[in-house]
């Protein structure tokens, strides 16, 4: 595994020298191409002026902000370049929180945290002690790719796990969203629904995340390559709307029940 970036972990005098690396696997991806279909030949794009048309070259293109519709401030590579952040290779942590509090919705990418070097290894692993103990995660920032984020540190299995969080004003606010309602709840409906959850309560390791379309996706690929001819797959009848909830819960438990005998 080959990590992404190196530095340290800092926390009031104490410095840990870590490294890196993405958690996330991206070799068993299955991604298309755009082909010429009479050729197969790769597709291409051009970039050019909306509005004269003229094919531009890296030179012709600046960047701007549009401040209102098609009205732009332009800004030059050593303007923008006066803002940036330098790197201080540093991960400073500047407050403890427990990880309950954070909500799903604020993080956004994960990594591993490993020590870097031997000397390394008895204050990262005190590090990771301490967090555990504490049941507390770390929050800090770290500047990646020019960007500066904040970042959550907590412990996984035997080294350290970081997520990249969004700030607030990435999240949009879930009020805005249509047709919501405090209305109240049929009590006898409501028991049978958490009847039905409690039969299919299990912990999350025995969830099935098999990737069924990736499977049929490399199926289909490996039919192709062969030659074969490709079967299709009538597809599953359409899903009838619930018109009577206590019936469909009664069922539903019914069958988890069946399942889990």
């Amino acid at each position: 595994m080959r990590s992404i970036w190196k530095g340290h972990i800092r926390f009031s005098l104490v410095t840990i020298p870590i490294q890196v690396f993405s958690a996330v696997e991206s070799k068993g991806n299955i991604s298309f191409k755009q082909i010429h279909a009479k050729d197969q030949g790769s597709v291409g794009y051009k970039k050019y002026c909306k509005s004269c048309d003229a094919v531009l070259k890296g030179k012709d293109i600046v960047k701007g902000y549009e401040y209102q519709p098609d009205s732009y401030v332009v800004f030059e590579p050593e303007e923008l370049d006066k803002i940036r952040l330098k790197s201080t290779r540093a991960i400073d942590i500047e407050a403890f929180v427990d990880i309950s509090e954070v909500h799903p919705s604020r993080f956004e990418a994960v990594y591993y945290v490993g020590p870097e070097g031997d000397v390394a290894g008895p204050t990262y692993q005190l590090f990771c002690a301490a967090l555990r103990k504490s049941g507390k995660a770390g929050v800090g920032r770290i500047i990646l790719r020019d960007r500066e984020d904040v970042v959550l540190l907590t412990t996984y299995e035997k080294g350290l796990v970081m997520y990249k969080l969004r700030y607030p004003y990435e999240i949009r606010d879930i009020n805005k969203v249509p047709d919501l309602s405090d209305a109240e709840v049929d009590g006898a409906q409501l028991k049978l629904a958490l009847t039905l959850i409690d039969s299919l309560d299990t912990s999350f390791d025995q969830v099935d995340f098999e990737d069924r379309y990736k499977d049929a996706l490399m199926e289909l690929v490996e039919q192709k390559i062969a030659g074969k001819q490709i079967v299709t797959i009538d597809d599953e009848a359409e899903d009838t709307p619930v018109v009577d909830i206590m019936s469909a819960l009664k069922q539903s438990i019914a069958e988890a029940k069946k399942k889990s005998a």
